[in-house]
């Protein structure tokens, strides 16, 4: 079993309002997400697998914050990054967070103190270029 940090780029193409766990009420324009996890547990990088069940609805159980997105909406994911091994999800997140345009505040960092694991983005090439980034410096 293969465990590090993933980062998922999601395509969400209308606005949609969702209501995800404790955060409650959260309203996310339509453009690409990045949200950051971290697969050291069971299954590691098997987490990854079920996000994509999850969004095309091979799946109905919510877990984690990003399963509102990707199962209650018609998010797709785009791409995925990984760094087998690496426990840097904290440190991808807040790169990523430099050059994005928008924040889902709280989404994903209930564990930690990061504003979020989830950035919000227009551009899809510039997104996935800011991920491919972090994950290559800090994995």
């Amino acid at each position: 079993m293969v465990e590090g940090t993933y980062t998922i780029v999601v395509n969400l193409p209308e606005p949609e309002t969702l209501t995800v766990g404790s955060l409650g009420r959260q309203d996310v324009p339509a453009g690409y997400y990045a949200y950051t996890g971290s697969a050291f547990g069971p299954g590691g990088f098997k987490r990854v697998d079920r996000h994509h069940e999850l969004a095309v609805g091979e799946r109905e159980t919510r877990h984690w914050h990003i399963d509102y997105l990707l199962g209650d909406t018609a998010a797709r994911i785009e791409t995925v990054a990984r760094s087998p091994e690496a426990e840097i999800e904290c440190a991808v997140a807040a790169e990523i967070a430099e050059t994005v345009s928008g924040v889902v505040e709280g989404f994903g960092a209930s564990d930690c103190d990061c504003p979020a694991h989830l950035y919000h983005h227009a551009d899809r090439e510039e997104l996935v270029a800011a991920v491919r980034d972090a994950h290559d410096r800090h994995g």
